[in-house]
């Protein structure tokens, strides 16, 4: 599946997840940019890799991706990028050539000439022959990925199947292994390669026929689908940061009321799209536990750019910026965010409040929550009643959902803005509360 390809599907995933599948096709294709044709190739593509993703489906339940995709509770335990990422499968014949690499390499360690050999051998005639560069094209994809091998020696190079951990380790330590990565991918950000470990080892532990209780001790409902689904961006962009590269990319705000767009390939069918080509620097990539969303910061032409990451398609590396410009435009970015509770690179401003103990019950859950969560904010007073708690902060707009989440057991001291506007969201919300009679 093109790349092109596996931004339309994520989109259309978010979208279908957000809206439960409330949208028909003509509002989704309109959401999306594309034609209603185009977004029933893509439906049907979908339905393909849930039939063979989901072997139990029920009989007519394949009739509908939404349904599919969450027919089961606990199935749907699997995220839904580990979902895209099966669909985004290579071509009929690298998926056949990769696989009897793959299972050669797990006998013995071999050249790239005897691999070509047992390539002809053994494809499918119906399947086009590799050449030499091919395969060694092949064998550095799978080398990158830590699928194989290289082992030391001089030429040829030969390469075997990179399991050792898996055969070194006895049954009782791989169902550790599997228990701490499962835990690990459901908990801790990011997830996606955890999820991809745990697959692996899944696999390998029903091979050898391990009971399926066993194998999956724990049971997670995931719900912030954005996160996951952005994380495919993730690594492209830390790979970006590390090696200091400016990145490409087709970016949609999340007030544009269309979210994706095809890739122009064909002048004569060329359209106007919502979203804005973005060439930018990446320096950081920043997680909102709150809202589960991706940040990217970056420098531009306007100085530092924030963008949602859910809202980049078409992603690309171009080029590389020396070390002295990279250090400068990150120490610039340090310095902004320095007192940002996220992102807000505003005006800072000191912000006071009072926390309410919540009396006798220990441990206190208030306090120690402000500890965990405060960042740099310190507790400047203290009695048996209450605590003031203290932060300089870029800004109250990110502040504020947190200070608003403790209920009554928060109070807002200074500054006296802040402390209007939280007046007036609380009277706004009794508001909803009030009875519609006044006799009920």
């Amino acid at each position: 599946m093109a790349k092109e390809s596996f931004d339309k599907e994520i989109q259309y995933l978010r979208m279908l997840t957000l809206t439960s599948g409330a949208y028909n096709r003509q509002q989704f294709a309109e959401r999306l940019g594309i034609s209603v044709h185009t977004f029933d190739k893509t439906i049907k593509k979908l339905k393909t890799i849930v039939n063979t993703t989901y072997q139990q489906l029920a009989p007519g339940q394949e009739k509908q991706v939404s349904e599919s995709i969450r027919y089961s509770y606990y199935e749907s335990i699997d995220p839904l990028l580990l979902f895209i990422f099966r669909a985004k499968s290579v071509k009929e014949s690298e998926s056949y050539r990769i696989s009897l690499l793959l299972a050669a390499m797990s006998e013995e360690a071999l050249t790239t000439m005897e691999l070509m050999d047992i390539c002809c051998r053994d494809l499918n005639p119906d399947l086009p022959l590799p050449d030499e560069k091919t395969i060694r094209a092949d064998l550095k994809y799978l080398e990158e990925v830590g699928v194989i091998k290289r082992e030391a020696g001089t030429r040829p190079f030969r390469y075997r199947l990179h399991n050792d951990l898996i055969q070194q380790l006895s049954d009782e330590e791989l169902y550790d292994l599997y228990d701490y990565v499962d835990v690990m991918a459901n908990t801790q950000v990011p997830s996606v390669q955890g999820y991809l470990l745990r697959d692996g080892l899944k696999k390998h532990l029903a091979r050898n026929q391990v009971e399926k209780q066993v194998i999956e001790p724990f049971l997670y409902k995931y719900h912030y689908y954005s996160r996951i689904l952005d994380e495919a961006h993730l690594f492209t962009l830390l790979r970006a940061i590390r090696n200091r590269r400016k990145v490409c990319f087709l970016y949609f705000s999340p007030k544009a009321e269309k979210s994706y767009a095809s890739q122009n390939t064909n002048p004569l069918f060329e359209r106007d799209h919502e979203g804005k080509v973005e060439q930018t620097l990446p320096l950081k990539i920043i997680y909102d536990h709150q809202y589960g969303r991706w940040y990217l910061l970056s420098n531009g032409r306007e100085g530092v750019r924030k963008y949602r990451m859910e809202g980049i398609t078409q992603l690309e590396e171009t080029e590389a910026v020396s070390e002295e410009l990279w250090d400068k435009k990150s120490s610039e970015l340090a310095e902004k965010i320095k007192y940002s509770w996220l992102i807000d690179t505003g005006r800072p401003v000191t912000v006071r409040a009072r926390f309410f103990n919540p009396g006798e019950m220990e441990p206190n859950f208030i306090r120690n929550r402000v500890l965990l969560q405060g960042q740099w904010g310190q507790i400047i007073e203290e009695n048996d009643d209450f605590f003031v708690y203290e932060i300089t902060v870029n800004g109250t707009f990110e502040i504020k959902p947190w200070l608003r989440s403790f209920g009554s057991s928060c109070e807002i001291v200074e500054p006296i803005q802040l402390r209007r506007e939280m007046i007036a969201e609380w009277k706004e919300i009794q508001a909803y509360y009030e009875p519609v009679r006044e006799n009920i």
